[in-house]
């Protein structure tokens, strides 16, 4: 496939991380940390594939009745006097996020860690605007230091070696230089602290929306998503539409699933469900409470019957780290919020089909992916459909589709193929393979000087 813009610039850095071998290094080496954990937290089900099929069916029932979900949801969180706002597309909510910033006269911002304020690039926005925003997760905040998007859905910071990370810290903080991993963690927290109490709004994002309850589940190991949501007086929570359970009682099946399938853990150390600003005799928690449910493409999954399964997953990030492909060039050459199988499916739909279709390529269709998801979302078969999308909607290059006629033709009048001689056809087979890359590391491919036709003819005349 001939790229140009986006998928170029794809092809560009995959080739520079794949062959960069301290890169690799390092993100094999965490990668493989994560999943000797992972096999070991399996290790605690007595029977994980049936855990599997239960939350794959009920994450499907909400996809498949996602409104009646949505307004039960919404009935239920402003009973206690939350307050909602539909956000269609990441405009919208970065223009109401502003004005209830502007409202309380905001001057900073504490922030836990949320893939949806990554995806509207939240942060940006609100420096652009004179708010200072800052990343509270510990590998946010090593990432935001250093100009960086999140690497990893699950591990921002996954990329960088504890050297990495100090050096991050010398040049920014202007700390003497350590390989202590305690000081650099006491100096992250001491900062820290002071920016919980003197911040005026909290943002956090959900990693499921309770419908039953009208709760906010959030789930994290540090307790910074807590201290963002409890201390400044404004808590707003941004959240996609697709992160619902029908129940409280799903979060003894999801919590564990989510936490064994992304780090290993049985649960992680923090679980919060929040209904609401403080109530009347509650001792803690804001004065304001406001759920941003964002579409922002959403919506054009759900209206595809045969790939809205993917609107399933629950951001655990198992099929990061069993691809092949994420493994050798890393998270950031998507240039996406979203990374890895799961990213390389959604990231069309929410950020534009033609500049991102690319990524649906980026797969060897192993099905690795598939074989670990939570909620059995059938990653390789979406993928699959989105080349076949992009194919229908004419966004493949036109020298590809006229290669492709070609083959075709020739396929369906296997004579034609006779006409050409030998060096014709290797003339056209550098070309094609030069296009994907196949001849850049690797010797051209070069035909017979006969045919198996033409030898065949030969050996029955004999």
């Amino acid at each position: 496939m001939i790229s140009s813009g986006k998928a170029a610039q794809f092809l560009t850095d995959s080739d520079s991380k794949a062959f960069d071998l301290e890169h690799r290094r390092k993100i094999r080496f965490n990668i493989g940390k994560y999943n000797a954990a992972v096999q070991t937290g399996l290790g605690w089900y007595r029977d994980h594939e049936l855990a599997r099929s239960r939350a794959a069916y009920r994450k499907s029932q909400i996809v498949n009745n996602l409104d009646q979900y949505l307004l039960q949801w919404e009935e239920n969180f402003t009973k206690r006097g939350g307050k909602v706002i539909w956000a269609q597309d990441a405009k919208e909510a970065l223009t109401e996020i502003g004005k209830i910033v502007a409202r309380k006269r905001a001057r900073a911002v504490v922030k836990a860690k949320s893939m949806t304020t990554e995806e509207i690039h939240l942060n940006h926005f609100l420096e652009q605007n004179g708010v200072e925003s800052v990343e509270t997760d510990l590998g946010e905040y090593i990432v935001q230091l250093n100009g960086e998007r999140p690497y990893h859905i699950v591990t921002p910071a996954m990329h960088l070696s504890k050297k990495d990370i100090a050096d991050i810290f010398v040049k920014h903080l202007h700390i003497e230089p350590t390989d202590d991993a305690q000081k650099l963690v006491y100096t992250a927290r001491k900062l820290l602290r002071g920016k919980y109490t003197s911040a005026e709004v909290g943002i956090t994002g959900g990693n499921f929306l309770v419908a039953d309850v009208g709760g906010v589940a959030v789930t994290e190991n540090e307790g910074n998503a807590r201290l963002s949501a409890t201390f400044p007086r404004t808590h707003i929570a941004v959240v996609g539409i697709e992160k619902l359970i029908p129940s409280l009682q799903d979060l003894d099946l999801f919590w564990p699933l989510l936490s064994t399938s992304g780090t290993g853990q049985q649960l992680t150390v923090y679980n919060t469900v929040y209904l609401g600003p403080r109530q009347p005799l509650e001792k803690d928690g804001p004065d304001e409470m406001y759920v941003v449910l964002l579409d922002n493409g959403r919506t054009n999954l759900l209206a595809q019957p045969d790939k809205r399964e993917a609107l399933q997953c629950i951001r655990c990030g198992a099929c990061l780290n069993v691809c092949p492909v994420y493994k050798n060039i890393g998270g950031h050459t998507y240039e996406a919020t979203y990374s890895g199988p799961i990213g390389s499916v959604i990231t069309p739909h929410l950020a534009g089909f033609e500049e991102n279709k690319h990524l649906s390529y980026a797969s060897s269709l192993c099905g690795a992916c598939s074989s670990v998801c939570p909620v059995r979302i059938p990653i390789h078969n979406i993928l699959l459909l989105n080349r076949q999308q992009a194919v229908k909607e004419h966004f493949n290059d036109k020298e590809e589709e006229r290669g492709i006629k070609l083959w075709l033709y020739g396929m369906k009048h296997r004579w034609t193929w006779g006409l050409a001689p030998t060096s014709a056809k290797n003339w056209v087979l550098d070309r094609l393979l030069g296009q994907v890359g196949w001849s850049k590391r690797r010797e051209s491919m070069q035909l017979a000087p006969k045919s198996f036709r033409q030898q065949w003819k030969e050996r029955a005349k004999k």
